[in-house]
């Protein structure tokens, strides 16, 4: 009697996977969107360096794409493309080599190169089709779906971070230490799910889809609302005006007006969030007369920014020299931190190791070259996509809106920090024409 030992095999699942990925890059793209939603746990905000489960699908996709591009089997990058993406690691590269930390500095550079440069330019050369790009997309909005679940349940419960002294906050699987994270999330997989809809109005559309897709954005305002992130609403109206315009002026006005009724009647007939969410609406309208201590530390940390530029004017400080800068150049009134607090860590003060404002930061830390630079990136995404996107193709004017408009008083840091990466991406794809061709998504 003999025994035969079979050999094991792999699960065909896994090698149909391995066979799909390399012909379908978008899905690392998509990964790279909903592992965002991994919990991290409570992490140390003064870490030079975070890697998240997002930021390893990212750089997964970062090496398909080199390795594609190595054998020829995609075009080469646009010119504008290359001298936009390429400007900035230029810029990055005089800021680290004229810091006045360059071993401290480094570990910025590679971090601004790889979500201002690396992953952008590998979600161009991923999404090939309009397959690929709803796919992205899609992913924008099950992941908003998924954090909006879970912050709507911690306001229902009270069992989010503190906000006036009540466990009401909205912050996702995120926690309170990255407190716009999940407002983030929720802000993108609404304009996703609002651009997605638009697209499926043209003749032979799904109206399944469309009823979805609406769905889904209005359920996601209810998350977004308690989030309590004044900077999140900001963005998402400003982002949401510029889609349905672009869209369709005469649906932005009825748009305008649904909306108002239906934020009406909940905040007023029921009541959801209605205390919070008017106190933090009436406190946006006082951010110059009488603004908060969150406000006033942003305008103190702007000007900080700008005393360290008149320092260092060309090529700036150097990556991650603000926060070594900072206590020597602030006034005296800056607060040591802002407050967290939640179930979990109890209640901590979180320093302010960054200006809150994106230009600012590349102004401090990057100088005039740095700003030229980064201007020229948005600018040229901004108007290509304002001139070129059509359909689904308008969430990344969308999303590219949002981007902007929130860097005016954030930057980057966090969980989150890989989205803007994607946001770029599928910017320079509606924005920049394919090497071959002169259209936009599915030329």
């Amino acid at each position: 009697m003999s025994l035969t030992l079979a050999r094991p095999q792999r699960p065909t699942s896994l090698r149909r996977l391995a066979a799909i990925v390399p012909a379908r890059p978008s899905l690392l793209a998509a990964a790279t969107v909903l592992l965002v939603c991994v919990p991290t746990g409570e992490k140390d905000v003064t870490a030079a360096v975070h890697v998240t489960a997002a930021d390893v699908a990212s750089m997964a996709l970062v090496a398909l794409i080199a390795l594609d591009a190595l054998r020829g089997r995609i075009p080469a990058l646009h010119p504008a493309a290359a001298l936009l993406f390429g400007g900035v690691v230029v810029a990055a590269g005089a800021a680290t080599v004229g810091s006045i930390d360059p071993a401290a500095s480094l570990t910025g550079f590679v971090r601004l190169t790889q979500v201002f440069v690396l992953v952008p330019a590998a979600v161009l050369c991923a999404v090939r089709d309009r397959f690929d790009q709803r796919l992205v997309l899609g992913s924008f909005v099950a992941a908003a779906l998924v954090q909006g679940v879970v912050g709507a349940h911690q306001y229902l419960t009270g069992t989010g971070a503190s906000y006036t002294g009540r466990p009401i906050r909205a912050v996702g699987t995120f926690g309170a230490l990255d407190i716009m994270a999940m407002s983030t999330v929720v802000a993108y997989g609404l304009l996703a799910a609002l651009a997605l809809a638009l697209a499926e109005r043209r003749p032979g559309g799904s109206w399944r889809l469309r009823i979805a897709m609406y769905a889904s954005a209005a359920f996601l305002t209810f998350p977004l609302a308690v989030s309590f992130s004044r900077g999140s609403w900001i963005a998402t109206a400003v982002a949401a005006t510029v889609l349905l315009l672009r869209a369709d002026a005469r649906l932005a006005v009825r748009g305008a007006v649904v909306g108002a009724a239906a934020a009406v009647v909940l905040v007023g007939g029921f009541g959801l969030g209605g205390d919070g969410v008017t106190a933090r609406l009436s406190s946006i309208g006082s951010v110059s007369a009488a603004p908060d201590q969150s406000v006033s530390d942003r305008y103190d940390l702007w000007a900080t920014a700008g005393r360290i530029w008149q320092d260092h004017p060309v090529t700036g400080a150097g990556p991650k020299a603000f926060q070594q800068l900072r206590d020597s150049h602030a006034p005296l009134r800056l607060s040591s931190g802002s407050d967290a607090e939640d179930s979990t860590i109890g209640f901590q003060r979180e320093p302010l190791l960054s200006p809150h404002n994106m230009y600012f930061l590349v102004l401090s830390e990057q100088g005039l070259v740095g700003v030229v630079a980064y201007l020229a990136l948005f600018l040229a995404l901004l108007i290509g996509c304002l001139r070129r996107a059509t359909g689904a193709g308008l969430a990344a004017l969308a999303l590219l809106a949002w981007v902007l408009v929130d860097f005016l008083y954030a930057d980057i840091g966090g969980t989150t920090t890989v989205l803007t990466s994607v946001v770029l991406g599928l910017a320079a794809r509606a924005a920049l024409p394919d090497p071959d061709s002169t259209g936009a998504y599915g030329a």
